[in-house]
């Protein structure tokens, strides 16, 4: 009986060679074809599969580009391509990529919330949103963020996987410095995180975590995963984040007008911010769906970051980009769901 094909996509390169020995394929024919999987797009094996994932939309603004993928049983997802610019002005891209289609933890600002959770993607699933981009678009991929469809500490397994497949000397290779994890903020999954940040070469994996509020009663109105985690039971996690000597966590802030926006606000979040090695990271509000908040005026995003600024805490503004592909922070959602660009 024929032997189906390996799933590349989902494997480390030490995976593969144990799968492919079992085979009968030589380790050095195995990880020089792991190599061409990841580093020319084409393993040129009929030992060796890559994962049904086909482009089904692409929408631009500028150099930003989401894509809609179709995944091989039907369902889609989205990531979306970012252009950068490094400190020493050389252009990069960051993929901003899902690990579930759809959500569960019902964010009131976030569109992805209203899909609720459909379903988790695989390791190969996650990984193939990178493959897509990289080959089928020509992109290079420089830094990978875990911050479109889905919360990733809910498929952390599958998160973890691909997290080592992307850190794979022998895979894409990137560094661990340049991969990061959002979530809206579970404890006890950011202490399994840690765990994985300890390891060699993943010791500068980033944290990111989306906070929102600056208080309990107002985060619960936002996140629902603050009533049964509440802020000082995640400030303890994120204390315990290891940071290193460089690294910072970054707390992210969808600024609201009107919600969390208020200059008592600016004083509760530095307070509660000032213990954590940590960069704040403003996010002006992206309007979604029939929700009745507006986009912050840039006067009202700079009058609060320079109130937090004056509590000591370091802040940077997040630059709104994709909007209008409904490709910006909290815009993912798929074609089902009417995000404002079909």
């Amino acid at each position: 009986m024929t032997q189906k094909p390996i799933d590349i996509l989902g494997l480390t390169c030490r995976l593969c060679v144990r799968l492919a020995a079992a085979r009968g394929v030589p380790r050095p024919e195995a990880i020089a074809a792991y190599r061409r999987a990841f580093r020319t797009g084409r393993p040129d094996v009929d030992w060796i599969s890559l994962p049904q994932v086909t482009i089904g939309e692409s929408l631009a603004e500028g150099n930003t580009m989401k894509l809609g993928l179709t995944l091989g049983d039907g369902r889609e997802t989205e990531c979306v391509v970012l252009p950068q610019s490094s400190r020493t002005g050389r252009p990069r891209n960051t993929l901003c990529l899902s690990a579930q289609i759809g959500c569960a933890r019902g964010c009131v600002f976030c569109q992805t919330a209203r899909m609720g959770l459909v379903r988790s993607l695989t390791a190969a699933e996650i990984v193939a949103q990178w493959h897509t981009a990289r080959f089928s678009l020509g992109t290079d991929i420089s830094n990978i963020v875990f911050m479109g469809m889905g919360e990733p500490l809910d498929n952390l397994d599958e998160v973890i996987q691909a997290i080592r497949i992307f850190a794979d000397h022998d895979g894409p290779a990137i560094p661990a410095s340049r991969i990061s994890v959002s979530t809206v903020g579970l404890p006890r999954s950011i202490a399994r995180l840690a765990t994985l940040a300890k390891e060699p070469g993943l010791r500068r994996l980033g944290l990111a975590v989306s906070l929102n509020a600056p208080n309990d009663e107002v985060r619960s109105r936002l996140m629902p995963v603050n009533r049964i985690a509440p802020m000082a039971v995640l400030r303890e996690a994120m204390l315990a984040w290891p940071v290193g000597n460089r690294g910072r966590i970054l707390i992210e802030y969808v600024l609201i007008p009107g919600v969390n926006d208020a200059p008592e606000h600016a004083k509760q979040l530095g307070d509660y911010l000032r213990p954590l090695k940590c960069t704040l990271n403003v996010i002006p509000y992206n309007p979604t769906g029939d929700l009745p908040w507006p986009s912050p005026r840039p006067e009202q995003v700079g009058r609060f970051i320079d109130r937090v600024i004056d509590y000591g805490i370091l802040v940077k503004r997040r630059r709104t980009i994709g909007r209008s592909i409904s490709g910006a922070c909290g815009q993912l959602a798929g074609r089902r769901v009417g995000s404002g660009v079909r």
